[in-house]
């Protein structure tokens, strides 16, 4: 029995033969519209993952280097934990931003503008933290001033010795910090965006970053001992010297390859693997 072909089977051959009826162009023009309307949908889903993604970084860290050391993004400034490492040049972070506690040569403080990732501070928001005990410091400005507080809450940098006004609590609790002056009041912004120290209590705005550009005794670069200097065929020399009894007055050394030695260092074995060497020749006092 004959079955007249669907419409959509009759747009496919129309294409093969170059001709297409008014109802075929119609079912194409559907067809057509459908997978550009899919195609579009499609790419919005995926430029709003993209933004989604770019959102989700901006809200952990501002960047998309977040999970990278947190000194790296701000020139080598690294945030500190505790009152021992406030001391020496340091830069006041005013909340998340890279917004810095800038001097003014009028002695008066503000924020600076924001810098970009990888800047540290500019040299006007660089202060000299001093301890003075009791888990307090001072702070000094660039201009050689002391910071304090006056009785109006701002923050002026007039002095040239430390007294009582002089003196600031850094406070850290749960991964945050912040300021406390003299007065007895968390340093923060005003409206103006001046720097006072008027809250009672450390909210939000009180949450500041303290930086320093001091070198970790983490991070410093551990000392080679002497005897560890020079190429590894020297470090069993100067080993075997160190320990070796020398009863003719003649050094024994192991004429096995040193590939050995050189494989060890590079896998932390080195010292048991010298030990081992000197062990065989039987003359050295920790090998018996």
């Amino acid at each position: 029995m004959y079955q007249e072909p669907s419409t959509v089977t009759r747009a496919k051959q129309n294409v093969n033969t170059g001709f297409t009826s008014p109802r075929d162009l119609e079912v194409r023009n559907d067809i057509g519209t459908l997978m550009t309307s899919r195609i579009i949908e499609a790419t919005s889903r995926e430029s709003h993952k993209k933004h989604k993604s770019k959102k989700r970084k901006h809200e952990q860290g501002g960047s998309s280097l977040a999970g990278d050391n947190d000194g790296d993004l701000r020139g080598g400034w690294c945030a500190v934990a505790t009152i021992e490492e406030v001391s020496g040049s340091v830069a006041v972070q005013m909340g998340d931003s890279p917004m810095y506690i800038q001097a003014l040569d009028n002695g008066l403080f503000t924020v600076g503008a924001p810098h970009d990732e990888g800047d540290g501070p500019s040299p006007e928001e660089i202060l000299t933290a001093i301890p003075v005990g009791a888990g307090k410091i001072a702070l000094k400005s660039g201009y050689g001033k002391y910071l304090g507080v006056e009785k109006s809450e701002k923050i002026v940098g007039r002095a040239d010795a430390i007294g009582p006004m002089e003196q600031w609590e850094p406070v850290f609790q749960e991964g945050k910090t912040a300021l406390l002056a003299a007065n007895d009041c968390f340093v923060g912004l005003d409206d103006e965006d001046n720097v006072v120290a008027h809250a009672k209590t450390a909210g939000p705005g009180e949450m500041v970053t303290i930086r320093t550009n001091a070198i970790k005794d983490s991070d410093k670069p551990k000392e080679v001992p002497e005897e560890e200097q020079g190429k590894v065929k020297d470090i069993e020399i100067n080993y075997v010297k160190k320990f070796q009894k020398f009863q003719d007055k003649k050094m024994r050394l192991n004429d096995e390859d040193v590939s050995y030695l050189k494989r060890a260092k590079k896998e932390g074995d080195l010292h048991e693997t010298m030990l081992d060497r000197r062990a065989k020749m039987k003359a050295d006092r920790y090998c018996k």
